[in-house]
């Protein structure tokens, strides 16, 4: 039982951190966001925490990649849906070289792979955190206050 509420804890942590980090980051380079950006940003954290979980003995690359796949996926799936399906016009890649659809391109791509570095960090942090306070398998114990 505690695993799962560790492990719930860890995801939860995940999603807010990338929530907030990719939509400030947005914000930085763009000057604004979209409430769609702050969801899926918070999926891929949690995403890319499930995956570096899985394949934590593997080279940070492979786990990069394993990363921007992951959050091209996310990006082409909710364009789709958000410019394409409903026209709310969130972003448009269409100019860019070997775009698809308008929706994702190469070069961000590329951009994802470089944010999974710290995404990856970030998790690994959390996860050895997480187990460093509980032990790995148990509640930690109050300590006893001496009598000295």
């Amino acid at each position: 039982m505690h695993n799962k509420l560790r492990a719930f804890h860890e995801y939860v942590f995940m999603y807010s951190a990338g929530s907030v980090i990719y939509a400030g980051t947005e914000v930085a380079f763009r000057g604004f966001t979209h409430w769609t950006m702050v969801i899926t940003g918070g999926i891929c954290a949690a995403l890319i925490h499930f995956e570096n979980k899985k394949l934590r003995n593997r080279r940070l690359y492979l786990r990069c990649l394993a990363g921007c796949a992951t959050i091209t996926a996310a990006e082409y799936s909710v364009g789709c849906i958000v410019n394409k399906l409903l026209h709310w016009n969130v972003w448009d890649y269409s100019e860019r070289f070997l775009n698809i659809q308008g929706q994702i391109c190469p070069l961000f791509t590329f951009f994802w792979f470089l944010i999974s570095v710290p995404a990856i960090c970030l998790s690994c942090l959390v996860s050895d955190r997480s187990e460093a306070f509980t032990g790995g398998n148990h509640v930690p114990k109050k300590k006893e206050k001496s009598s000295v």
